[in-house]
C-alpha cells in the first residue's frame, strides 16, 4: 500500500492488492502516460491484475497536442499560422505600393523562368549558367499564368513559403540546441521564442520575402540544413539524410550553400574518424558508415550537378566563375584608373569589416545599436562555443547553431577574392549595394540573442536581477532597434529604389511603347538590361529574338543561332526593333540603317530606341 493506493509487485507473483474502502479499481486511470490501468477483483486472489493499454486515446491527444518536443506541437503550429500571416498581409502591403518588382535581379529571376517554357527556343537550357536554377524552377508553376507574371506575384510565391518554414525552422533549431532533460523546462521554449520573433520580425526579411529574389528560399534551406544536423546530433532517426537532401537544395539556391555544405561535411568526416573507439560509435547515427556515405552524396549532388551542367552546355565547368557574365568578369569590365575595384578586394579584414557593417545594418539603422547586436549576438556565441564541454550528443546538438556563422567566411572571401562588392552607406563609396547579404547573418543574430536569453533564465550563478535585466534589456533592443528600421525604411528596400529608380522607370516608358505595337509582332531584343519592359507590357517572350536563342556550345558565336541570323538581318526576322544605346541590337540596327520611331531619354540610363523594320 502506497499513499492508499494498492500497490503491486512485479516480481512477487503472489503479491495482491489490499482492499481498501471506497476505491474502484475499474476506472483508474494514468494522465501523463495514457495508458489506463484496470483492475478486477477476481476470485483467484493469487493472480496478477492486468494492465490494459489505451493506445487510441493516447493516438488522438498526440494529434492534437503532439508530444513534449515534438516538431508539430501547438507552439509550432501556433508560430506557423503567426508566419503564414505576417508573410500574406507585408506582401498585399509592398504589392500595392508597387515596391515587389523593384529590384533589378528579381525582374531576370521571373523571366529566366518565364522563358523554360515562354521562348522561341524553350527548354532548360534558357536557365543560363550564372545564377543557380532551383529558385527559377521552384517559380515556373507560378508564372504560368500571364497575369501573375506580369504583376510579379509568381516569383513571390516561393519566397513567401519559405519564410514561414524559416521561422518555425529558427524555433525548433534553437528549442533542440537547449533541450533539457528536465520535465519542466522553460528556458529552452524561451530561448526558441526569442530566436523565431527575432527572425520572424526583422523588417528587412519581411520585405525581402515578398520579392522573387533567392534570400528568403536560400535563408530556409540553410536553417533546416542546420536544424536537422541538430537533430542528427542528437541521434534522430533519417535526420542526417533530411540535412543532405535541404544541403542538395541550398547548393543549388546559392553559392553560400557549396560553403555550407563543405563545412558541414568536414565535421561529420572529423568527427567519424576522431570516434573510430568510442563506445558511442556503434549506437549514433554519426558513426554509421551507410548514413555518412548517404550524407555526403547528397551534399556534394548540388554542386556536382551544377558543375556538370556547365562543362556539358559551356564546354566550362567554372562558366559561372570566370566567364562573361560573372561577378568577376563584371567587375574586370567596369575597371579604370578611376575605378580601381571595390573597398575589401584582395583585403579579408576590410573585406569583414564590410560584411559585418551590412549584418548590422540589416538589424538596426542606428550604427550604436548595431554594435551592440553584435556585442550581445557575439556573447551568446560564445556561450554556446563555451558549453560544448558538456555531454557529447548535447555538445553536438549545440555546435550545429555555429554553422549559423558560416556565411562571415564565405562573403568575406568572396569580397575580398571573388569580385563581389558590398557598398554600405556608412563606408566609402558611401551608397548601397548588396547590402542585402547581410540578412544571411540575421539566424545567427537571432540564435545568439536567445542563447543569452537561455542563460538569463537557467543560470543559477546570477541574481535574480540581473537575471531580469538582460531579458529586458535583450527586449527592448529588439523592439528600439526594429522601430528605427520601420521608421526610416528597410535597407534593403532603400537599396532598391536607390539603384533601380531610373532603370524601372526607362522599362516603364519602353512598355508604354510596346504595348502600341500590334500584338502579333516579332520583335528582336536583348533581353539582359531590360526585360522588365516586356513583362510590364505583356509581350510573350515566345514573340521575342533574344540573345538566348542559340546554341550556347557554340563559341564564341553561332552562326546558325537564330540571334546571330537576325542580329545580321534584322529585316528579315523580326518586325520591330528595341535597342539600348551601345548594345548588340543597337550596333546591328545602325548597321543595318535602320530609322527609329522612338526615342527615349531617362536621366542615368542608356538611350532606348524603337524601329520598324518594314
Amino acid at each position: 500500500m502506497k499513499n492508499g493506493v494498492p500497490h503491486f509487485s512485479p516480481v512477487c507473483e503472489k503479491a495482491r492488492p489490499e482492499p481498501v474502502e471506497g476505491l474502484d479499481f475499474r476506472t483508474e486511470r494514468a494522465s501523463r502516460t495514457g495508458i489506463s490501468r484496470a483492475t478486477t477483483l477476481s476470485p483467484h486472489r493469487h493472480q496478477m491484475p492486468k494492465l490494459a493499454f489505451q493506445k487510441p486515446t493516447a493516438k488522438r491527444n498526440s494529434r492534437r497536442t503532439g508530444p513534449p518536443g515534438s516538431p508539430w506541437d501547438d507552439q509550432s503550429r501556433l508560430l506557423l499560422w503567426l508566419a503564414t500571416c505576417v508573410s500574406v498581409i507585408s506582401f498585399l502591403f509592398y504589392f500595392r505600393q508597387g515596391d515587389v518588382m523593384l529590384y533589378g535581379d528579381a525582374v531576370a529571376h521571373i523571366n529566366i523562368a518565364r522563358r523554360v517554357f515562354d521562348s522561341k527556343t524553350p527548354g532548360l537550357l534558357q536557365l543560363g549558367t550564372v545564377w543557380l536554377p532551383l529558385p527559377h524552377l521552384l517559380m515556373i508553376p507560378f508564372v504560368i499564368s500571364k497575369e501573375m507574371w506580369r504583376r510579379g506575384v509568381g516569383g513571390s510565391i516561393p519566397s513567401l513559403i519559405a519564410y514561414a518554414w524559416a521561422v518555425v525552422g529558427m524555433f525548433r533549431l534553437v528549442r533542440g540546441a537547449f533541450l533539457s532533460d528536465s520535465p519542466i523546462d522553460l528556458a529552452s521554449p524561451f530561448a526558441a521564442w526569442t530566436a523565431a520573433l527575432v527572425f520572424a520580425a526583422n523588417p528587412n526579411l519581411i520585405y525581402m520575402q515578398t520579392t522573387a529574389m533567392g534570400e528568403s528560399v536560400y535563408v530556409a534551406f540553410f536553417v533546416w540544413a542546420v536544424v536537422y544536423f541538430s537533430e542528427a546530433a542528437r541521434d534522430q532517426k533519417n535526420a542526417l539524410t533530411k540535412c543532405g537532401l535541404c544541403l542538395f537544395a541550398a547548393c543549388l539556391t546559392r553559392y553560400d550553400g557549396w560553403f555550407l555544405a563543405a563545412a558541414m561535411v568536414a565535421t561529420v568526416l572529423l568527427w567519424s574518424f576522431s570516434s573510430r573507439h568510442s563506445p558511442d560509435a556503434t549506437d549514433s547515427v554519426l558513426y554509421k558508415r551507410d548514413a555518412i556515405a548517404k550524407f555526403v552524396l547528397l551534399a556534394a549532388a548540388g554542386p556536382v550537378l551544377w558543375l556538370a551542367y556547365n562543362g556539358v552546355v559551356y564546354r566550362n565547368p567554372l562558366e559561372f566563375e570566370n566567364g562573361p557574365y560573372s561577378a568577376k568578369a563584371i567587375e574586370q569590365r567596369t575597371q579604370n584608373a578611376t575605378n580601381p575595384g571595390h573597398p575589401g578586394s584582395g583585403n579579408l579584414a576590410v573585406a569583414g569589416m564590410y560584411v559585418l557593417k551590412s549584418g548590422d545594418d540589416n538589424v538596426a539603422a542606428n550604427p550604436w545599436l548595431g554594435r551592440l547586436w553584435l556585442l550581445l549576438a557575439g556573447a551568446g556565441i560564445v556561450f554556446v562555443a563555451i558549453s560544448l564541454r558538456r555531454r557529447a550528443a548535447e555538445s553536438r546538438a549545440r555546435l550545429a547553431l555555429l554553422f549559423l556563422l558560416v556565411p562571415l567566411p564565405f562573403y568575406t572571401l568572396s569580397v575580398a577574392y571573388g569580385g563581389v562588392p558590398i557598398f554600405v552607406p556608412e563606408f566609402w563609396p558611401h551608397t548601397h549595394y548588396n547590402v542585402r547579404y547581410g540578412l544571411q547573418l540575421l539566424p545567427a543574430f537571432a540564435a545568439g540573442l536567445a542563447a543569452l536569453m537561455y542563460v538569463a533564465v537557467r543560470s543559477k550563478h546570477w541574481n535574480e536581477k540581473a537575471r531580469v535585466g538582460i531579458v529586458i534589456g535583450v527586449v527592448a533592443l529588439v523592439v528600439v532597434s526594429y522601430v528605427s528600421i520601420w521608421r526610416s525604411g528597410p535597407i534593403c528596400l532603400q537599396e532598391a529604389r536607390i539603384n533601380m529608380r531610373s532603370r524601372n522607370q526607362l522599362e516603364t516608358q519602353v512598355a508604354e511603347w510596346l504595348e502600341k505595337l500590334p500584338p502579333n509582332a516579332t520583335l528582336l531584343m536583348y533581353l539582359g538590361d531590360h526585360v522588365g519592359a516586356l513583362e510590364q507590357a505583356g509581350i510573350p517572350l515566345s514573340h521575342v529574338i533574344n540573345e538566348g536563342n542559340h546554341r550556347v556550345w557554340k563559341r564564341p558565336i553561332d552562326p546558325d543561332g537564330l540571334w546571330e541570323r537576325a542580329l545580321a538581318d534584322p529585316a528579315k526576322y523580326a518586325d520591330y526593333v528595341v535597342a539600348f544605346e551601345g548594345g548588340p541590337v543597337w550596333h546591328a540596327a545602325q548597321e543595318a540603317h535602320l530609322k527609329a520611331i522612338v526615342e527615349i531619354h531617362v536621366l542615368g540610363q542608356r538611350r532606348a530606341f524603337l524601329y520598324s523594320t518594314r
